[in-house]
């Protein structure tokens, strides 16, 4: 796996080597030890997997202490931008955010540490997310931020008139 560094300290890209034939393709989604070699040392307790169509944002999401979680977020089909937002208040870079294409064609993941808001924009007709986290999930500590609040400045690449929330995301507060 190659890692590729983000404006944000502790955000990483990671591109895996990619083996194809004319049989189709392999690689290696994760390993613990190559992770804990070129990122961090972490034990991953929960995975995750969420089905969305095309304009479907989910987000922003995260836990409050101390249940925070870090995440190792990837695409099995389709495409997504993917957004993690700093919220943590002692940082350089509180309230920037990235933004990264991920899909099933270029095959990166992303690790977001803890302390980082999260969320998605589906971009392509039916995608599968994954995640992995290195926390529990913790309902009474679920937190989250408003999804287009000015203030952060995200561009979720889709048209206004095509963006489908939950209820419950149209609600959250702002940054």
């Amino acid at each position: 796996m190659h890692i590729v560094e983000t404006k944000i300290e502790g955000v990483v890209i990671i591109e895996p080597d990619v083996y194809s034939d004319e049989r189709g393709y392999f690689f290696e989604s994760f390993s613990q030890r190559e992770f804990e070699e070129k990122v961090c040392k972490t034990v991953f307790v929960q995975d995750n997997e969420s089905l969305s169509g095309y304009g479907v944002v989910r987000g922003l999401h995260f836990q409050r202490p101390p249940y925070e979680q870090a995440k190792l977020v990837r695409v099995v089909k389709g495409k997504v931008l993917d957004v993690a937002v700093d919220i943590r208040k002692d940082s350089p870079t509180y309230g920037k955010h990235i933004s990264i294409e991920l899909s099933e064609e270029n095959k990166r993941q992303i690790f977001i540490p803890r302390g980082f808001a999260h969320g998605y924009a589906v971009l392509a007709g039916e995608t599968i997310f994954q995640y992995k986290c290195d926390n529990y999930y913790a309902p009474d500590y679920e937190d989250a931020i408003l999804w287009n609040d000015p203030k952060l400045g995200i561009d979720w690449c889709l048209p206004f008139e095509d963006i489908i929330l939950s209820e419950k995301d149209r609600r959250n507060p702002p940054f």
